[in-house]
This record gives C-alpha cells, sequence and structure tokens, in this order.
C-alpha cells in the first residue's frame, strides 16, 4: 500500500513539473539578426571584398530570402554598410576639426574628402562595380546620398546655431550643394581632371562656403593647376 501511495506521489510531482516548464519551440533555433547582417557585410568590405549574399547567408545561418526581406536588395545592404562606414568618417571629421564658423566647415569637409579619396576599399569598389557604385553612392533615390546630405546639414547647421556661421543660402541648399560637388571631384570620371584633386575641391567649397571671407586662408591656384594638367 505505501508503495503505491509513493508511485502515486511520484507520478504527481513529474507532471507537475512537466506543466510548469515552458513548452520547447519548434523549428529551427533562431539565426542571425538583421544587425550581424550589416556588420557582416561592412566587414567583408572593409576587408577589400565583395558583398555577396549568399556568402554571408552561409556564414551567419540566415536565408537569402530573410536578407533581402530586411534589406530588399543587395543593392540596399552594400548601401547601409557604406552608410556604416561613412558615418564613422564624418564623426572622426567632426571630432578632429579646428576653428569655427567656415573655417571649420572646410576643415570638416576637407578631412571627410581626403579620407574617401584615400579609401582603397571605396576605390576598389567604384573600379570593380562602377555603374552600380555610382548608382548606390550618389543618386538621390539611393540609399547613400539623402543621408549625407542629413549630416552635412547638421555639421553646417550646428556652426548656425552657436552664432559663428551665416550660410549664403539655406542650409538644406547648401548642404546638398557641397555633397554634390564633392562626388564630382571624387567620384566623376567624365571630366578627368579634376577626379580625386582635394585640394581644388577644397578651394572650391571654401570659396561656396564664403570661407575667404572667414579667414579660412585657402588659396588655390587654378591656372598652375590646369598648366600642370595639360
Amino acid at each position: 500500500m505505501a508503495r503505491a501511495i509513493s508511485s502515486v506521489a511520484t507520478l504527481v510531482y513529474a507532471e507537475r513539473v512537466s506543466s510548469e516548464q515552458p513548452p520547447k519551440r519548434r523549428g529551427r533555433p533562431p539565426g542571425a539578426s538583421r544587425e550581424d547582417v550589416l556588420r557582416t557585410a561592412t566587414e567583408h568590405h572593409l576587408a577589400g571584398q565583395r558583398i555577396d549574399l549568399r556568402r554571408i547567408a552561409t556564414e551567419l545561418g540566415v536565408g537569402r530570402a530573410t536578407i533581402y526581406r530586411w534589406y530588399g536588395s543587395r543593392e540596399k545592404l552594400v548601401g547601409a554598410a557604406l552608410l556604416v562606414i561613412a558615418e564613422r568618417v564624418v564623426a572622426d571629421a567632426r571630432r578632429s576639426a579646428r576653428g569655427s564658423g567656415a573655417e571649420r566647415l572646410v576643415d570638416t569637409f576637407d578631412a571627410i574628402n581626403r579620407e574617401l579619396a584615400e579609401s582603397p576599399t571605396l576605390r576598389r569598389f567604384l573600379r570593380e562595380e562602377r555603374a552600380a557604385a555610382l548608382r548606390i553612392i550618389t543618386s538621390s533615390a539611393g540609399p547613400v546620398q539623402p543621408r549625407i546630405v542629413e549630416l552635412i546639414q547638421e555639421i553646417i547647421d550646428q556652426e548656425v546655431s552657436r552664432g559663428r556661421y551665416e550660410p549664403p543660402v539655406d542650409t538644406t541648399t547648401l548642404a546638398y550643394a557641397i555633397v554634390r560637388l564633392a562626388e564630382a571631384f571624387l567620384f566623376n570620371d567624365a571630366v578627368a581632371d579634376i577626379r580625386g584633386d582635394v585640394d581644388r575641391l577644397r578651394a572650391v567649397e571654401a570659396a561656396l562656403l564664403g570661407a575667404r571671407a572667414a579667414g579660412a586662408g585657402v588659396v588655390y591656384d587654378f591656372a598652375a593647376a590646369s598648366s600642370r594638367r595639360a
């Protein structure tokens, strides 16, 4: 009798413990997150590798369909990765900028331009996937340019709010002009004598920002530069 009671008690306890434990999840265990995909894509780009969705999916154990659902297309994922890098470049330039007002703006934008012009991974991307790269980076409908314009406008607005700079036009238009100007000098292949000329780009941006009047000390001999290229 005692043995039977003990068996019943054991069974009741086991059923109680089982009912208190959370049910086991069915299906595949959770894979990589959206952030993991972006981080991996960024790492591949910085390593000089092509951002390949199949490779990323295999590496992270996530389906390509999931990556497409998160980012829409390879170009949008590439753009997101480029933005991660660009935002770091902008942040570094802002921290290291000197002066105030127009002088500080020129110094900040010059640092950004030089970092982009000297980037081996960006040059490789433009060389190997030029059409796609220009579409991703310079299109107003693409994933990169609108955000870059926002970042540049934030930098200008900060100097305006501090009372250190009076823009010649509204800051939205000025930021857009600065970005488009940089694109022409850094990426344009139709006018080869200006592509990559960051010194001349600095001088033109300084003129656009009114930095000469602000005492930025930016001087560039355009005639001498043209004769050297001839």
